[in-house]
């Protein structure tokens, strides 16, 4: 079927609705978005409204309402749904749904089986380690048995020691819990065996499921990124290269977001950081071609003071800092990579087209998440109205935002504060650095809230933080 006879069902909001309605006029591939009522004054209603043709919006309750979502889609006529991230991005039983519904609809992400399957962190932690990848030490699969947990905790203990961690700590976890539930540190490992008859009978109250998790947090660590790209043959995945996400909210929500992971041709690292480049990345097209990966997905890493990598998850959907991958990378030596675009392309079925061979990258990228909050306070969300929003066009700037640009807009309190991605290209570490601080000192965003206060946002974080991108 020819991309033109196609139809996506934007089902997000925002600038990655924009992005994905951009990639999908590029493709010639026709769209349908929807909002919310809160969300009239949103870029992506706009843009919408000027690029869209018959039916190419429409008025949902939420975002969160699948039989909403697929009426819009059968009422459209489109052919294929596009979640975004966030919201049904990651969900397996949507996607099931989407594929297996009477009126068939095409998933723009990976296969639900796929999703089912690294959604679980246990199971991904179980097929690392069969392939030799290296993941937090732990179980991996829920313990039952009290000796085998005092083992599994003793060597949790044993590597903080060798990691030289002053003060090692274990968590131990109910299997079957969320949300910060039956989960306690243990700091003496004494006192193990008690923290883990105490969990135990919590989860078997709270849950019926006594099983337990013995895991390590690392507290120490860069957090990298590995951008992984496939057809839906799943045979020939790609990657476009590494990101370094360490700089981040107290909350552990990402603020800057750089490609590549390091800079060793320009930055003295403990450890040979080219060398940990190299491995994540294989060790993450390892476990695609398993599992036979088949559109765009994240590996996330940690990797500690000693240069030691460890998998913590993988991230079935696109991610919001794919553009800062993508701005660095050239296909064929062209620039003007677009990753929706290709998972939009490669999951309506086209071929990859090309190989890791045909694929480089050049310079360094920043990308900042311009925020509504206050990082004084614990990164409280503000909301306000927005009466200035702008900033100097140049040629290595990129930014991405529903937020109009020359009128006022009231943020609305239903959804994060995000207001805009500001993506910046250099030739190297220096000159990135410096383009960004010209663009965050350049940038006016204004506004007060009902009480006349004015706007907070994260514009001074990123400032200060700029200086210490890449560095461990």
């Amino acid at each position: 079927m020819p991309l033109s006879d196609h139809k996506v069902l934007v089902a997000n909001r925002g600038e990655i609705a924009m992005r994905i309605m951009r990639a999908c006029r590029k493709l010639d591939v026709a769209f349908t978005a929807v909002y919310t009522a809160e969300d009239a004054a949103s870029g992506h209603v706009r843009l919408a409204r000027e690029e869209g043709g018959e039916k190419s919006l429409f008025q949902v309750s939420s975002y969160h309402d699948a039989n909403e979502l697929m009426a819009v889609a059968d009422e459209a006529g489109c052919t294929a749904v596009h979640p975004g991230y966030g919201f049904f991005a990651e969900d397996f039983r949507f996607a099931r749904r989407v594929t297996k519904r009477d009126r068939k609809l095409i998933f723009i992400g990976p296969s639900w089986k796929i999703i089912r399957e690294l959604g679980d962190k246990i199971n991904t932690k179980r097929l690392a380690r069969g392939l030799g990848v290296p993941t937090v030490p732990g179980s991996d699969r829920p313990i039952y048995d009290e000796m085998e947990a005092e083992r599994i905790a003793k060597s949790v203990f044993e590597f903080q020691e060798q990691q030289g961690i002053q003060r090692p700590l274990v968590l131990v976890k109910a299997s079957a819990g969320g949300g910060g539930m039956g989960i306690e540190e243990v700091y003496d490992p004494d006192q193990f065996r008690s923290v883990y008859r105490r969990i135990r009978n919590y989860a078997l109250r709270q849950f019926k499921d006594e099983g337990v998790l013995i895991e390590q947090r690392i507290t120490d660590f860069n957090h990298l990124e590995v951008q992984i790209v496939s057809d839906r043959s799943g045979t020939n995945p790609v990657h476009f290269g590494t990101r370094n996400c360490s700089i981040q909210s107290t909350g552990l929500q990402k603020r800057i977001e750089v490609a590549p992971g390091f800079a060793p041709d320009e930055l003295e690292y403990t450890f040979n950081a080219g060398r940990v480049l190299t491995d994540i990345v294989d060790y993450s097209l390892a476990m695609a071609r398993k599992v036979g990966y088949d559109n765009v997905g994240t590996w996330e890493w940690i990797v500690t003071r000693k240069g030691e990598p460890f998998l913590m998850e993988v991230n079935t959907r696109i991610q919001v800092e794919n553009g800062v991958s993508a701005r660095i990378s050239r296909v064929h030596g062209k620039e003007g990579v677009d990753l929706i675009a290709e998972q939009v392309r490669i999951g309506l079925g086209q071929p990859l087209g090309y190989s890791q061979a045909d694929i480089a990258s050049e310079g360094v990228g920043i990308e900042y998440r311009l925020i509504a909050e206050d990082p004084d306070n614990n990164f409280t969300p503000w909301v306000g109205r927005i009466e200035h929003f702008q900033w100097k066009d140049q040629p290595w700037l990129t930014m991405l935002t529903h937020v109009p640009r020359n009128e006022p807009y009231e943020i609305p309190t239903e959804f994060d504060p995000n207001l805009a991605l500001a993506i910046i290209w250099g030739k190297d570490l220096d000159e990135v650095k410096a383009r960004g601080l010209e663009f965050l000192n350049n940038l006016r965003l204004e506004g007060q809230n009902g009480a006349g206060e004015p706007l907070k946002s994260n514009v001074d974080f990123l400032k200060a933080n700029t200086g210490r991108i890449l560095r461990f």
